[in-house]
């Protein structure tokens, strides 16, 4: 069995910073199909790296590198295209790196971005933009459309701007803090279940289940 029973442990690379929010989902997904045990989440950082790695392949294999891990998981925001694109750059990017890779792997592909996946629980917004008891509405879209939200991480941003209720200097502050604020609205939401209805949440939890089944970990 690759996966400890007592610890799994997983390293998260992103697209970008502010998909570091993805951890708070995949290690809620990843207990509720069925990983009943401790949990240790890394994600990979490479913005801090004096020589930055070029390719996809050389960043999955820096990845690995500096975050050893027994799961990795590769994000892509689809945005405009097919998720089976991303998936076939994402396999393209790990047959090009050498010696092949010895863990498994699993594609983390939003439709559109990850924002898209945050768009559900109004108190977890309000209480990220340290508003929660303001009764101005927020215009939350319809769970069945945000994968067709053009820009979901606009979208997300303006509802925080929104649920502050900060104008003038205050505002702008808040604006600078963004990124911290999409993180805390992942850590905010306590059951991700809603996004069972979403197309690219249902091929990641299928993914997932597989591939803890695969490895010996489910019964």
């Amino acid at each position: 069995m690759l996966m400890s029973m007592k610890e799994l442990k997983y390293t998260l690379l992103t697209d970008g910073t502010s998909d570091k929010a993805l951890i708070y989902i995949l290690n809620w997904l990843l207990q509720e199909c069925g990983a009943d045990c401790a949990i240790q989440s890394e994600w990979a950082d490479l913005s801090r790296l004096r020589i930055k790695p070029k390719s996809f392949s050389e960043r999955i294999s820096k990845s690995l590198e500096l975050y050893p891990c027994d799961l990795l998981f590769i994000h892509r925001d689809a945005e405009k295209e097919p998720r089976q694109n991303r998936v076939n750059e994402i396999q393209k990017a790990i047959k090009g790196i050498a010696p092949p890779i010895a863990i498994p792997y699993i594609c983390v592909i939003p439709v559109r971005m990850m924002e898209a996946w945050l768009l559900f629980d109004e108190a977890a917004i309000r209480r990220a933009a340290d508003n929660p008891s303001r009764r101005q509405p927020l215009s939350l879209p319809s769970l069945k459309k945000v994968e067709q939200l053009p820009d979901p991480k606009q979208y997300l941003c303006q509802l925080l701007r929104d649920a502050s209720g900060l104008t003038g200097g205050r505002l702008k502050k808040f604006k600078s803090k963004e990124r911290e604020k999409i993180q805390r609205v992942a850590q905010l939401i306590n059951d991700f279940s809603p996004l069972h209805t979403l197309s690219a949440f249902q091929a990641l939890e299928n993914d997932v289940k597989g591939l803890l089944k695969q490895q010996g970990f489910l019964e």
